[in-house]
């Protein structure tokens, strides 16, 4: 963890941005007269996932509210069947 004053943070901005991507930071404090008012930390920190990785790699199906096989259906519903 880092800790910037508010004037420090706004004149280097992008290098904190830049550190925490690489992954060198894992958060940073922005002070203001020594007490602690915001915290920068990577989207995937918040997320859990880079924001975008998947996008355009998949297609939605024209037919996806069309019915499905009941059983298949049950199953996703979570209701139990027995044969």
């Amino acid at each position: 963890m880092a800790t910037v004053d508010i004037a420090k943070a706004k004149t280097s901005l992008s290098r904190l941005v830049a550190s925490l991507e690489r992954g060198e930071l894992n958060e940073v404090v922005i002070t203001r007269a020594g007490h602690p008012v915001a915290k920068l930390v990577p989207v995937a920190a918040v997320t859990g996932k880079r924001l975008g990785v998947a996008k355009g790699m998949f297609e939605v199906p024209d037919d996806l509210d069309t019915p499905h096989d009941a059983d298949i259906e049950s199953m996703f519903n979570g209701v139990t069947f027995r044969k």
